[in-house]
């Protein structure tokens, strides 16, 4: 039971054992497995994806592969089941022509980790070649007279397999003349020799048959066979001997073909054919053969074909000297093969990207590369490097793996393609170089934001446009690629004039081109402000914006409005505008009649008025100012001028085309407004022509003014007859009471004539007056009533008081002012009063 206990112990202890090296070499990457050679394709290998950890949904996502060395893959990754198989048949002799143990090496590329784990699968040997000889026939010639016991070499046979599977022992048959002894080589190897068991005698038998057979250890065992013939000749008492047992040779492997390598020299004692000697290679492998020639003649071994130090570095060939009587002797022939560094490094791609963000983080993997150089020492020791001045570098991962990882965050807007030349130099003199070029393409990220051609947009639109209307385009850039790069357009929220923005205007929002929505007016809107967002099309996305002037731009599209003269009443005859003025008869040339106001909507130089006289009854009577619209006297009237002037004045703007308006005014030629009233009312009662109402509320409130004023002269006047009164009866009480009081104070017939006359006055009427002036003669400024005289002078009761006469003389023109209605009325003692 103990036993049994120790026995479960030992078998737990070596399955966890086992468990752990199998764990220690995954975590280092490494895997090593076992298969016999000669297995059909698609055989059983491995399950890498449980001895790596690696669940089947996982396999399968990251993309998992294997790399063979050389150029023919013998193993292949079965997708389904995670399994490693075969992917050739497997011949361990052709692999593994020279080596004990065969083992293949492959790599497990995990592309989405960019991990590697390295595999090791061990070729086991079967028994599938027989031993077999280079010459399955061979002829030996002996003397008759050679000793018994004298031993001549053979050629021995190859097996490819190894271990038990290799060649085992021989066997000789056929005579008892001889037998065979078996010698043992420096590399273990058996070397057959032919040994004289009994004398010959050439007279009993020419020649003796033999049948030499090796054997291997296979189960079961393979054999091959060779005939010797021993022909027996008469006596040949000396054998060729070479000067040297052993020849060593060290050559480079660049060695051309032809060349010599190395001359074998035997000689004979002998005389005649006996001392003849000729050189054969008594041993030598297959490759060797295609490598070496050997003169017969001379014993010069010559280079048949290019040697690979890489292939094969040590070949030692058996070289055989026999002269006629067929005596021989051996040496052995070691040629060593020097390596040269005539191998460029090779780079291969294991595993790759061809695209990588430009959000990647430094350290990111983007390529796993294998480099190698075939050359041992010095000339097989590689420099790897990349190209500078980009964000990448190499960095060694194990053994001859590199990793290209990113060493700085990276930039599509500089760079949007890597072309990166990784070169591998080797150590040798002079140095072998060798390059391949990885093709990187970087996405786009959306980090960066539309930016406008412009800082601010400006455009000017003529008011009156078409809706629909092209107003202007703005362009946005985005420096980013694809989708993140398309860029739309749209409008901030705005009013105008209380009116939302987008009634106005509209962007298109691929184009970016604005849109009028409406047609603009140059008097209602002269200038709108808006601001336009560009959006690209990431996510998220990415906008900016840009502020936009429109100025409106005006046109000619309103006519002059005349203020002044105002219009005429409707029920007047045709169109236009209509107003009377007074102008003296005794105006002087250049004397101010009217003045015609007008304005224009418009700005600008469609707003510059002008004017002119387009028609006057009498034409050469008046002209009006270009600039300013003053109607003017040309010159003196004449009696034979008509008392009615009607002038049409001409009112044009300087827009292109120019839009005019007209204003009509009736200029009376009187002195007085008695003859502006008459005329007016002649005017007016002249069949055929309207009445102008307007003229006739004026007439009418002068008309009230001046009965208001003759009330206010009687009422004065009655006061200073009560004041009289009372100084006459102050007077009849008492001469002596009404000395002080001027004489001034009593006012009689004569006095009131000069009052009223004093304040005497013309008015100059014309419609529509928001003027009143009154002016009178510089001489009136007196007082209307003489001033107290001293008390020594009494002044008459009643008399022509010289002072009371009249400051101007009545007859004098009025002064006309232009511009709305002008009347010239009021009253001043002195001076001018302006109401």
């Amino acid at each position: 039971m103990g036993a049994a206990g120790r026995s479960w112990g030992r078998r737990e202890q070596a399955l966890l054992w086992g468990t752990l090296v199998a764990a220690w070499n995954a975590a280092w990457g490494q895997l090593r497995y076992s298969v016999p050679e000669e297995l059909p394709k698609g055989s059983f290998v491995g399950d890498v994806a449980k001895d790596l950890g690696l669940e089947l949904p996982a396999f399968r996502d990251r993309g998992v592969r294997v790399i063979s060395e050389g150029r023919t893959q013998y193993f292949a990754l079965h997708g389904k089941t995670g399994h490693l198989v075969t992917a050739e048949r497997i011949d361990r002799e052709q692999l593994c022509r020279l080596v004990e143990k065969c083992v293949l090496h492959c790599e497990v590329i995990v592309e989405g980790d960019m991990q590697i784990y390295g595999v090791e699968v061990e070729i086991t040997d079967i028994n599938d070649n027989a031993p077999g000889f280079k010459e399955t026939e061979r002829e030996e010639r002996m003397s008759e007279s050679t000793a018994p016991g004298s031993r001549f070499p053979l050629a021995g046979a190859h097996d490819p397999d190894s271990g038990s599977n290799s060649l085992q022992h021989y066997e000789l048959s056929g005579d008892e003349h001889f037998s065979l002894a078996v010698q043992a080589g420096p590399g273990g190897d058996q070397r057959p020799e032919l040994v004289l068991a009994k004398a010959l005698d050439r007279e009993e038998a020419a020649y003796h048959e033999l049948v030499l057979r090796a054997s291997d250890g296979g189960e079961p065992a393979r054999t091959g066979t060779a005939r010797i013939r021993v022909m027996v000749l008469d006596a040949n008492d000396n054998a060729p001997v070479f000067s040297q047992a052993e020849y060593t040779v060290r050559v480079s492997e660049d060695v051309p073909v032809g060349s010599v390598l190395v001359t074998l020299k035997a000689t004979d004692a002998d005389e005649g054919l006996n001392g003849h000697v000729k050189y054969v290679f008594h041993k030598i492998s297959d490759r060797a053969s295609e490598l070496f020639h050997l003169s017969v003649e001379k014993g010069e071994i010559s280079l048949k074909d290019n040697l690979d130090f890489e292939e094969i570095s040590l070949h030692e060939l058996q070289v055989q000297a026999r002269d006629g009587g067929g005596l021989s002797d051996t040496a052995i022939v070691a040629i060593t093969v020097k390596d040269v560094n005539d191998n460029a490094p090779e780079i291969s791609v294991r595993s790759s990207l061809s695209e990588v963000s430009e959000d990647a983080p430094p350290g990111t993997v983007v390529a796993l590369l294998h480099v190698q150089d075939r050359d041992s020492g010095a000339n097989g020791q590689v420099r790897s490097s990349l190209d500078e001045g980009v964000p990448f570098r190499l960095r060694n991962s194990q053994g001859s793996y590199y990793r290209v990882v990113t060493s700085r965050e990276l930039d599509r807007e500089k760079v949007s393609e890597y072309n990166l030349t990784v070169r591998a130099v080797d150590g040798g003199s002079p140095s072998l170089e060798s390059s391949m070029v990885l093709e990187l393409r970087v996405l786009d990220v959306n980090d960066n934001a539309p930016v406008f051609a412009e800082e601010r947009y400006s455009a000017r639109l003529a008011e009156n446009n078409a809706a629909g209307a092209l107003v202007l385009t703005v362009q946005a850039s985005d420096a980013d690629w694809g989708q993140n790069a398309r860029v739309r357009y749209r409008l901030s929220e705005g009013r105008v004039r209380g009116t939302p923005l987008s009634s106005y205007v509209s962007v298109q929002a691929e184009t970016g081109a604005l849109y009028a929505l409406r047609s603009f007016d140059y008097e209602e809107v002269r200038e709108v402000r808006l601001w336009v967002w560009a959006e690209d099309g990431g996510s998220p996305s990415l906008s900016s914006n840009v502020s936009v002037r429109l100025e409106i731009v005006d046109e000619n599209d309103n006519a002059p409005q005349v203020l002044y003269p105002p219009p005429a009443a409707p029920s007047v005859a045709g169109s236009g505008w209509a107003g009377v003025e007074l102008a003296p008869r005794s105006a002087e040339p250049g004397a101010l009649v009217a003045k015609v106001v007008a304005v224009d909507a418009d700005a600008g130089q469609n707003a510059w008025l002008s004017y002119e006289l387009a028609k006057a009854t009498e034409p050469g009577l008046f002209r009006v100012g270009l600039h300013s619209g003053e109607v003017r006297t040309a010159r003196f009237p004449l009696s034979r001028d008509a008392s009615r002037q009607s002038l049409v004045v001409l009112v044009k703007d300087h827009g292109r085309p120019a839009l005019s308006a007209t204003a009509t005014l009736t200029v009376v030629l009187a002195e007085s407004v008695a003859e502006l009233l008459s005329e007016l009312g002649s005017a007016a009662a002249a069949p055929g022509e309207p009445a102008d109402s307007l003229t006739r509320w004026l007439v009418l409130a002068v008309a009230a003014v001046s009965c208001l004023f003759f009330a206010f002269l009687l009422l004065l006047l009655a006061l200073r007859l009560r004041r009289w009164r009372r100084s006459q009866l102050l007077a009849a009480s008492g001469s002596a009471a009404l000395r002080g009081v001027p004489a001034s104070h009593f006012v009689g017939i004569d006095g009131v004539r000069a009052f009223l006359h004093s304040y005497s006055h013309e008015v100059s009427l014309t419609a529509d007056s928001r003027k009143s002036h009154l002016r009178l003669s510089s001489g009136s400024c007196c007082d209307t009533l003489p001033a107290r005289p001293p008390p020594s002078e009494p002044a008459p009761l009643v008399g022509d008081d010289p002072a009371a006469s009249f400051c101007a003389d009545p007859s004098a023109p009025t002064k006309l002012t232009g511009g709305n209605v002008a009347m010239d009325c009021g009253v001043s003692s002195c001076g001018a009063f302006t109401n």
